[in-house]
């Protein structure tokens, strides 16, 4: 790959994801605009915020993070390189990934939502 190539992939990714934008917000008013046009009202409303999914998604970045920093720190203090290194990293953001998973059921399990879906 030549280097002078290397400048435009920012370039196109931020052009992409511009465009990306401007289309779904294209899109969103051509469908609100039909919606008018038929007499019906279009939706106001945006998506709530599940606080159960939110739970589940903090614990799970929480746990993978601490993972990933203790897996550093390992592989720093016993001056690990190559494959077994990788595997630390894979098997310790796994591990507390999935701890921080069943730490939300458990706390789910004592605390039920108020509303269930």
């Amino acid at each position: 790959m030549h280097e002078g190539f290397a400048v435009f992939i920012p370039i196109l990714l931020g052009l992409g994801a511009f465009f990306m934008v401007w289309g779904l917000r294209y899109l969103e008013n051509k469908e609100n605009m039909a919606m008018i046009e038929r007499g019906m009202e279009p939706r106001k409303q945006r998506r709530q915020a599940n606080p159960s999914q939110t739970l589940k998604n903090g614990l799970l970045f929480v746990g993978a993070g601490l993972g990933l920093l203790l897996a550093i720190i390992i592989t720093k203090a016993m001056n690990m390189e190559g494959e077994s290194a990788t595997g630390i990293f894979f098997a310790l953001i796994a591990i507390f990934g999935g701890l921080g998973m069943l730490g939300a059921y458990l706390y789910e399990r004592q605390n039920p939502p108020t509303n269930p879906e």
